[in-house]
Parts: C-alpha cells; sequence; structure tokens
C-alpha cells in the first residue's frame, strides 16, 4: 500500500538532482556522476542511524563491489517503518462507513468500485555524506531550496486497481528544511541529516468478489477487469393525478 508513496519519493528526489546547480568541485563530481551512484536508498530500519547508512553502503556499493574510500559526497534516503494516521484537523480517512463508489473518468464501461482512503504521515530521512562541510551545506541548501519550490510542496503516488493507473497526492508537510549535523568518528566526514514528513492519501479499492451482485460489465474477482457494483442509473416514474 505504501510502495508507491517509497517509488514517488525517489522520483521526487531524482527531480532535485536533475535541478543541481554545482558550486564547489565536490558538487561538480557529485552532478556527473548519475542518480543511480549518487542518491541510494537505505533499508528502513536505519532511519535516525545515518553512520550505519553510509557502513551499509560502503559494504556494497552501487557497483555492487567494496569501496573503500567511497565516492562521497552521497545522499542515502530512508523511510522509516512506522505510520501515523494524519490528524483529524488536517484532513480525514475514508472508511468502509462511508460506503463511497466512485467511477474513474477513463472507464468506458462506467463502472462504480468502492474505495478507502488511509491518511497516514510517513517519516522519511535524507543523509548528506561529504569529504568537506562546503559541499554537504550546498546540497542541503539546495535540497532547501527545491523542497521550497511551490510546485515540488507535493507529488503524486501511482496505483494499480482494474486496469488504470491513478495518481493520488503526497504532501510535504513542512517545507522548512532543518539539515542536522550527525556525530561521525572521521576526522575528513561532514554528515548532514534532513528529516521529513510526507503526508500521503493512499487509496484501497475494491470490487465485487465472485458470487455477489455486480453489474454485469467485467469479471468479478479478476484484477484486470472486475466487474462493478450494481448502482441505480434511471428511474423512469409515471404519475396520474387524480382527483
Amino acid at each position: 500500500m505504501l510502495f508507491p508513496v517509497k517509488s514517488a519519493f525517489g522520483e521526487y528526489i531524482g527531480g532535485f538532482y536533475n535541478s543541481l546547480s554545482p558550486t564547489t568541485k565536490g558538487m561538480t563530481e557529485f552532478a556527473s556522476r548519475g542518480l543511480s551512484k549518487s542518491i541510494v536508498w537505505a533499508p528502513s530500519r536505519m532511519v535516525d542511524t545515518v553512520q550505519d547508512m553510509l557502513s551499509a553502503w560502503q559494504r556494497n556499493d552501487t557497483d555492487g563491489t567494496p569501496t573503500h574510500p567511497p565516492d562521497l559526497p552521497v545522499m542515502i534516503a530512508a523511510m522509516a517503518n512506522d505510520y501515523t494516521s494524519t490528524g483529524r484537523d488536517v484532513t480525514r480517512q475514508i472508511t468502509s462507513d462511508d460506503e463511497l463508489l466512485v467511477i474513474f473518468p477513463d472507464d468506458v464501461k462506467e463502472r462504480a468500485f468502492g474505495v478507502k482512503v488511509a491518511a497516514g504521515d510517513i517519516r522519511a530521512q535524507v543523509a548528506i555524506f561529504s569529504h568537506d562541510e562546503p559541499t554537504a551545506k550546498a546540497l542541503a541548501a539546495q535540497f532547501a531550496l527545491y523542497i521550497d519550490s511551490i510546485s515540488n510542496r507535493r507529488f503524486y503516488a501511482k496505483y494499480e486497481f482494474a486496469g488504470y493507473e491513478l495518481e493520488w497526492p503526497v504532501q510535504i508537510e513542512a517545507p522548512d528544511v532543518v539539515a542536522v549535523p550527525s556525530p561521525t568518528e572521521s576526522k575528513n566526514m561532514a554528515i548532514l541529516a534532513i528529516d521529513i514528513t510526507l503526508r500521503a492519501s493512499s487509496p484501497l479499492f475494491n470490487a465485487p468478489k465472485e458470487g455477489e451482485p455486480n453489474d454485469g460489465k467485467g469479471t468479478p474477482g479478476s484484477d484486470d477487469d472486475p466487474a462493478g457494483y450494481p448502482v441505480v442509473v434511471q428511474v423512469n416514474s409515471t404519475r396520474e393525478d387524480t382527483i
């Protein structure tokens, strides 16, 4: 359910990489190295343990072989294992009690599917590792500038259902970026950690199962072409007034 959010956040960070304006020698090398070798994912358990992120990356660099010393600077992103429902003062979730039916605009069959929507806050972290402090700060500053752009305050996660791809918004909770120095035993290493909260709305679609009432416009139980729920599309009324 949350993998589309992670995938979309990866594309979002890729947009930042493509927007870089190198201001140091380290940034120039970083920007020319290629996205896959400059910004990588860490296991979610490593959120808040940035030194472990670097150690894991060093053990298996992007070429699949140990690298000592590693190619720096590098940015390592992670999403936490925990999950928090978004506060009701911000939005509300759509539960089964709402009995909400939707029809996809592009669905020529005009089928009605059920939908629930989970609204959650997801913790993410981006750690910047560099041999020199100016490069680390420059990357953090440009990342903050990227997030502060109104057009970058949100991005869209892609979900698939009934053969259709649907985009749902993920919002950056606060565009203010605080890059916090992280302790390190290395004398020539600068580490800055940036915490981000992703406010995501994740849809959970459903359709009639085999044997349940349906509209006959698909195959009940199918993932690619399910039938929709029966709905009333027209009511004819014949009225006779009598005295």
